[in-house]
């Protein structure tokens, strides 16, 4: 088998920081669990990442990227409605896939929140920048219409919400987020 390079070992880390912390969060997630879910050592991992906080960074700009990436290949070439329903599809087959990129979203934001009560600016602000390029991904193909682009981010928060709190595909409460795919008894996979 062959040994991997730094940089194949710095993306596992990278996908098990993602991992990890979108299980325990930011606070709740030891760089231990993250060295032991890659099979490397601690000081391996600080040689990769100068520390926690900057492999938190990087799943957290992963996570970001990858979820740009989906909705931006889901709209492409297409414009207002259309692109509305194919990113709304993707973003739902994303979310039910792969749990760890919704969750991660969730642990970004919490982390945000408790990092700049206490003064700690960093991650707040390339949360926000990664945030505002997923919000200019989705804004293009709605032509740059701004109520258009926060209606469809709105969703999307709400959407979030609701599947972190677990609410089946069939229950009441998606309704009005998939009322086609809802009436017919299902949503759109």
């Amino acid at each position: 088998m062959a040994r991997m390079s730094a940089e194949e070992r710095r993306e596992s880390v990278i996908r098990a920081a993602m991992h990890e912390f979108a299980r325990g969060g930011y606070y709740g997630t030891s760089t231990e669990a993250i060295a032991r879910r890659v099979g490397v050592s601690q000081p391996y991992l600080f040689r990769l990442f100068p520390n926690k906080q900057a492999m938190f960074l990087a799943a957290a700009e992963r996570c970001l990227q990858e979820t740009r990436e989906v909705f931006a290949e889901a709209a492409e070439g297409l414009y207002g409605e259309e692109a509305t329903r194919s990113m709304a599809n993707a973003y739902t087959r994303l979310i039910a896939e792969d749990p760890d990129k919704l969750q991660m979203q969730l642990q970004m934001y919490v982390t945000v929140a408790a990092a700049e009560a206490a003064g700690d600016r960093e991650l707040g602000e390339l949360v926000r920048k990664g945030w505002m390029q997923l919000w200019d991904t989705v804004h293009v193909p709605f032509g740059g219409d701004v109520k258009e682009t926060t209606t469809f981010m709105a969703y999307g928060m709400l959407i979030n919400t609701l599947a972190a709190m677990g609410f089946p595909p069939e229950h009441r409460v998606w309704e009005g987020l998939y009322p086609e795919a809802h009436s017919k008894g299902r949503l759109e996979k």
